[in-house]
């Protein structure tokens, strides 16, 4: 647990201890990255108003070194605004102060169900980099744009390089249930997103598989 406030951070711990939960304090971001460096932990409890780096910043490190270990904020703001900010810098969770002791333990156990599978909060692969947050594309220092529909397409990709993507799970991907599904839509939109993010830079990403789908290559098309 991440708490900058000593009474705070030993209430919770003492709590979270009773609940049977073996619980280790850092007073700031730099001890807690130095922390998880060193340990791995079953979850993170970060309180984003801390002194230096904030948790915010904490959390983008964190994931900025592919550790995934479940993160939980927790911070006396309620502002709609600090909620996205944590989520989008890769926190899973969020509880605001004052809170139920049961329910955070209860979300901590769900969190350390889920496990230190990778979650990026920017998707990269090869040179090409997504942030669903800014709604941003680049491959290598050059900016992309897409439409909606082509940025969800290439989301999807991204989310499984060198996995091969059905029409139907690029239509699920893409386009709501309510859709009156057209034979080419897909081979469509996927040309699109070629022209903007593979045939600019003499990339080959996308490849097709025939009689099955597409796939975005491992390196991104180099």
């Amino acid at each position: 647990m991440v708490e900058d406030d000593e009474r705070m951070a030993a209430a919770i711990g003492r709590g979270l201890r009773y609940e049977g939960l073996v619980v280790d304090l850092a007073a700031d971001g730099h001890e807690a990255l130095a922390r998880l460096g060193a340990i791995e932990y079953s979850a993170v409890v970060l309180d984003v108003m801390l002194p230096g780096m904030d948790g915010v910043e904490t959390c983008r490190r964190l994931r900025a070194e592919a550790h995934w270990v479940p993160v939980l904020m927790l911070t006396a703001r309620d502002a709609i605004e600090d909620r996205v900010r944590g989520l989008d810098g890769g926190a899973d969770d969020y509880m605001t102060k004052p809170f139920s002791l049961a329910e955070l333990t209860a979300r901590l156990r769900a969190l350390a169900r889920r496990g230190q599978s990778e979650r990026p909060a920017v998707l990269e692969v090869g040179p090409l980099r997504l942030d669903p947050a800014s709604r941003e594309v680049h491959r290598g220092d050059a900016r992309i744009s897409l439409s909606a529909r082509e940025f969800a397409l290439l989301e999807a990709f991204m989310r499984r390089p060198g996995q091969v993507l059905t029409q139907g799970q690029l239509l699920e991907a893409a386009w709501d249930a309510g859709y009156e599904q057209r034979s080419n839509v897909v081979e469509v939109y996927v040309r699109y997103v070629r022209e903007k993010i593979d045939r600019p830079f003499g990339a080959d990403g996308i490849e097709t598989v025939r009689g099955v789908g597409y796939r975005l290559r491992k390196d991104g098309g180099g």
